[in-house]
């Protein structure tokens, strides 16, 4: 019912952000006239700004407004000047859902970088692609965005104007699966979830692979992403006489997650996804957080060749929060959307056409680069074809590399 009630109000708001954009008078070029003569092309940016996820979401706005600093001071399309519009969804569909109508009526909007929950994405998908306006996400990893609901099956794309710069939980979930079993030779689960599309999902891959190593699932529950007494659950925990907890869920919650089935007896490492990768997951755990892993997409940046001249741009920039665990794919993300508005203008005479968007989104299928994140193209899905993951500890109060490399599958 909940189901149905969306994909209405999805229609209805796609079909108004398209009667908004048909009333706006667009120029020949794609874009409005900036003051210097030239063109006006925004890159709009949706991320959790307040709330819970900020630390997160904050990175990604600033990785972008540093590619368009960038792009602008390359002067690397002729004649065009980037901006940002960075909007809050404070991790909520339906705010992600209103920020895609308006980045929608904004005809200089010509790309869209975000968001960071999968259960955002899938509020903004339609009313993006009705626009034909491409949105490039630096985090989100359910695979159903770019595949479908039966991609463990029958693999179909719905969305064409949809990408994405991080790899899927179809990869994350096995891959930190095997790692747990077959590394950290951990043989009896405890699978928790919060229910939403990003924590289930991840839940439910690395469970079964887990399963198919020859793991054990001691138990399975699931939280209200909402609450904050778990002890309930870290009983239940400490009871099945599990040697490891996957959580899949994000870090407001995990932390304190962590930190209660500690308290509760449960000496076990609590392990999750790239939602735990985080400092502030370390802040809620607590001292017991020792030992605890996640997995999170790519490789640490610090430590590729790639990443050193996004590194010291951006302490150079005089951001106040740090990049996060999603910078370089934001950046990565945006300098795509740069590159496909590039090279529309070029196959149109050095200018950009009244049906850019359209142009940007086809074009963006073909889109290869040397990214901070390492090569940046995609599949036939939009799904990128950099399948890297690293596994990360907390050691002594903070996240220390492991091990990085692929799933191997099977």
């Amino acid at each position: 019912m909940r189901q149905r009630s969306l994909i209405a109000i999805t229609a209805a708001l796609a079909a108004g952000a398209l009667t908004l954009t048909a009333c706006g008078s667009r120029d020949d070029d794609g874009g409005s006239k900036s003051g210097s003569g030239g063109t006006k092309v925004v890159i709009g940016v949706d991320a959790p700004l307040t709330g819970d996820l900020s630390a997160i979401g904050l990175g990604i706005k600033n990785s972008v407004d540093l590619a368009v600093k960038q792009a602008n001071k390359q002067k690397l399309v002729d004649g065009v000047t980037f901006e940002v519009q960075a909007l809050d969804d404070q991790a909520q569909p339906s705010s992600g859902q209103q920020n895609a109508v308006k980045l929608v009526a904004d005809k200089n909007v010509l790309g869209v970088v975000g968001p960071l929950n999968s259960s955002v994405a899938e509020s903004m998908q339609k009313v993006f692609d009705d626009a034909k306006l491409v949105e490039v996400s630096p985090a989100n990893t359910n695979p159903a965005l770019t595949q479908g609901t039966n991609w463990a099956t029958s693999k179909a794309r719905t969305y064409k104007s949809y990408f994405r710069t991080a790899t899927t939980d179809a990869i994350q979930g096995p891959f930190a699966a095997q790692y747990v079993f077959n590394k950290a030779k951990k043989k009896k689960v405890f699978v928790i979830d919060d229910k939403k599309t990003y924590g289930a999902g991840l839940a439910g891959t690395f469970t079964d692979e887990f399963k198919k190593l020859g793991g054990t699932v001691a138990g399975t529950e699931h939280i209200n992403p909402d609450a904050k007494d778990f002890s309930a659950v870290a009983t239940k925990v400490k009871n099945s006489g599990a040697d490891v907890v996957y959580y899949g869920g994000e870090y407001p919650q995990a932390g304190p997650l962590s930190k209660q089935i500690k308290a509760a007896g449960a000496k076990i490492p609590v392990v999750g996804g790239d939602a735990l990768y985080d400092p502030t997951y370390i802040n809620l755990a607590g001292a017991t957080s020792n030992g605890d892993l996640a997995t999170s997409v790519g490789a640490p940046l610090d430590e590729l060749p790639s990443a050193k001249e996004f590194l010291d741009n951006y302490k150079a920039g005089g951001y106040k929060e740090a990049y996060g665990a999603y910078g370089g794919y934001a950046y990565d993300s945006a300098w795509a959307i740069i590159e496909a508005v590039k090279k529309v203008a070029e196959d149109n005479g050095g200018k950009l056409p009244s049906d850019a968007r359209a142009k940007v989104t086809a074009a963006m299928q073909g889109i290869s680069f040397d990214g901070v994140t390492g090569k940046v193209s995609f599949d036939e899905y939009g799904d990128t074809t950099n399948k890297q993951l690293t596994v990360y500890a907390v050691e002594n109060g903070a996240w220390k590399t492991v091990e990085s490399g692929t799933y191997s599958g099977n």
